[in-house]
């Protein structure tokens, strides 16, 4: 079959295939097979980039483990109040030295809480000076004769005046360690206290140094020494087993004179009444206080 005159015709335009299409007789053909997707409306877009891909989180690294925490204490409720009245009292401790700051004028001791020791020989005076003075102070003062809490033994009661021996010496020792407790417990709870006791010179372990033991170096030591026709009149005034006979008072009289020279302040009371002896007994307290003796 011929053609009409003239050049033949391109072939149809096909998709691919534009103006500038190389016609070489070797040129390959584009398919005619339209890529997926293809509606015909127009060139096919660009796929979207594909999203980013978060970077992993870093690895957990577990925590050491702690030990665990102590349970708290457990709450104790405040002890309920003692319906019977109990007041818990201070320890009593050995009483020391009475400090006194720096003063112009010197201490009331009065107003100062003290253990004082009254020592004498029977019919000195010590319990009825003892008993005004503590009447009389402005501090809280307690009396402690050695005599009554002697007698608080009824049965068994060890008498010195049917003669001395070991029952009395045990007696005596036992009282004035009871004397010393009380005192200790006293002044713990700031009431001072005077104490009397007819202490020999010649037995400082068992005499003044019992005392020393047993209520502390604090203690105020001071002698009352009358003559002894004093002693001797106020002896007879006694009655029970308080009342020595003459010969007995005289020997305890002449013991005590060994007082003189132990650098204890030792009170004449031979014409001084209970209140004048008691106001002398203030002022050589005020001394003692000052300067505490060195026994």
């Amino acid at each position: 079959m011929q053609h009409a005159v003239g050049s033949p015709l391109p072939p149809p335009h096909q998709l691919g295939h534009g103006p500038h299409t190389d016609w070489a007789a070797g040129a390959p053909r584009a398919s005619s097979v339209p890529p997926p997707g293809f509606s015909g409306a127009g060139p096919v877009p660009p796929a979207p980039p594909a999203p980013p891909v978060p970077p992993a989180p870093p690895a957990q690294v577990p925590a050491p483990q702690q030990p665990p925490a102590a349970p708290p204490p457990p709450v104790v409720p405040p002890p309920a109040p003692d319906a019977s009245g109990h007041v818990t009292l201070p320890p009593g401790g050995p009483v020391g030295v009475p400090m006194v700051p720096p003063a112009t004028t010197a201490p009331d001791p009065s107003a100062t809480t003290l253990a004082v020791l009254l020592i004498g020989p029977a019919g000195a005076g010590k319990t009825s000076v003892a008993k005004y003075w503590a009447d009389h102070r402005r501090a809280p003062t307690a009396h402690i004769s050695l005599d009554d809490v002697r007698e608080w033994v009824r049965s068994g009661f060890a008498d010195p005046q049917t003669g001395w021996n070991d029952h009395s010496e045990a007696q005596y020792r036992l009282a004035r360690r009871t004397c010393g407790f009380a005192a200790r417990n006293f002044l713990a709870n700031g009431i001072s206290c005077v104490l009397d006791d007819a202490v020999f010179p010649d037995r400082p372990v068992v005499g003044l140094g019992g005392w020393k033991r047993h209520v502390g170096p604090g203690l105020l030591p001071v002698v009352l020494l009358p003559g002894l026709d004093i002693v001797l009149e106020r002896n007879a005034e006694r009655s029970g087993n308080r009342r020595l006979t003459d010969e007995e008072v005289a020997r305890i009289h002449g013991r005590m004179a060994g007082w003189y020279g132990s650098g204890l302040p030792i009170i004449d009371n031979s014409q001084l009444d209970v209140p004048a002896t008691a106001r002398v007994l203030d002022e050589v307290l005020a001394r003692a206080i000052a300067s505490p003796p060195n026994w």
